[in-house]
């Protein structure tokens, strides 16, 4: 299926050139958060919408919707579907109580599409949303579905993670470095609209790449730390490939979880060293340095990372990162941008609760070996 517009809203910015151009530049947008007691994050630049979380979240999310529907050319009114992921939304600190899925349907009212559904999957909602957007394409429940995720920082989630100890105290993410100690937190949303090949032809879309291939699993092993032995994300990535029909050697780039704590990075090094083996070429890359732990939206967000990264042939650096954990045997953008061959690659989240999802996407010119498939 296709991918026809993309749209975000990061602590660098919301144009998709510029943040990306940010991003290969080594830019990073964690700051120092005022107040003392508040470690540093990456915020929206100019504060966000303001009001009440719920309020806050509808207002971003209708907003970077909007800019994705622009990108795309299409009317929100022959979207089928929004698909909308976030780890728990405002629902840990507005006293309303909104569910999910009333912020979703009132998005998707203020947008002018008919239909709506909600994730939740913990930082894997934005991916799942993308995963279950496709499921109804395929499944000829939808043309088109506007699919993506987002996250604001809130008192809940930071004392929620303080309390698991999951935040850097270096003040950096340092995704796979020995030295790695932890995450920090981000805010922002994605949005991708996908569309089956039959409904971009027939509008005439300008297609910015191709989503291929999907694989979900959940590891079972605790509600916050991975499987360490990568089993789980192994499961993922290969029922990625094989919906896609692709081997691991035709995988030119990864877009990594790369949160830059201890257990998640020890159970992606793992994962990757099963599935690609010491001889890949793959080129590994990360985000959150940058951007910081989105949560819900990290996959939504991700996603359009990568297919930038297919589009430009180069990947950004990690600004952070020194000295690479000898686990990590495959190509890693540590000293600066990193140039590859090829046109398909993954990005791959993993979840509290042990949710692993793979979305496997593929440059714009590869769409024309798939003829008339969805």
């Amino acid at each position: 299926m296709c991918i026809t517009g993309m749209g975000w809203t990061t602590a660098l910015g919301d144009g998709l050139d510029e943040v990306w151009r940010q991003l290969t530049n080594g830019r990073v947008g964690i700051r120092e958060s005022a107040g003392a007691d508040r470690p540093p994050a990456a915020l929206l630049t100019d504060g966000g919408p303001a009001g009440p979380p719920s309020e806050r979240q509808v207002s971003l999310a209708v907003t970077t919707a909007s800019a994705a529907l622009r990108d795309a050319g299409c009317p929100a009114g022959d979207v089928d579907t929004l698909v909308l992921g976030s780890s728990l939304g405002p629902h840990l600190d507005d006293a309303a109580e909104i569910s999910p899925h009333v912020l979703t349907a009132a998005v998707a009212e203020q947008l002018g599409v008919a239909g709506s559904a909600s994730v939740s999957t913990a930082c894997s909602s934005g991916a799942d949303a993308v995963l279950a957007g496709a499921a109804l394409l395929t499944g000829g429940e939808a043309d088109r579905c506007l699919c993506g995720g987002i996250d604001l920082l809130t008192e809940g989630k930071l004392l929620g993670h303080r309390a698991l100890g999951t935040l850097a105290a270096s003040g950096t993410v340092r995704p796979f470095d020995t030295d790695r100690d932890g995450t920090l937190f981000g805010e922002g949303a994605g949005f991708l609209l996908l569309e089956t090949r039959a409904a971009a032809t027939a509008r005439g879309a300008r297609i910015l790449g191709e989503l291929r291939g999907w694989g979900a699993s959940n590891d079972g092993t605790g509600p916050t730390a991975p499987d360490e032995s990568g089993a789980g994300a192994v499961l993922a990535v290969r029922r990625a490939l094989a919906r896609a029909g692709a081997d691991a050697r035709d995988i030119a780039v990864i877009n990594a979880h790369g949160t830059g704590t201890r257990a998640n990075d020890t159970a992606e090094a793992a994962c990757y060293g099963t599935v690609f083996g010491p001889e890949s070429e793959a080129v590994v890359f990360a985000t959150k340095p940058a951007l910081g732990h989105t949560l819900g939206a990290t996959g939504a967000l991700e996603a359009i990372a990568l297919l930038l990264a297919l589009r430009h042939g180069r990947v950004p650096p990690l600004p952070h990162t020194r000295t690479i954990m000898p686990e990590l045997t495959l190509p890693l953008a540590a000293d600066g941008p990193r140039e590859f061959t090829g046109s398909l690659g993954i990005s791959l989240t993993l979840g509290f609760g042990g949710f692993n999802t793979c979305l496997l996407l593929a440059a714009p010119e590869q769409l024309t070996a798939v003829g008339d498939a969805a």
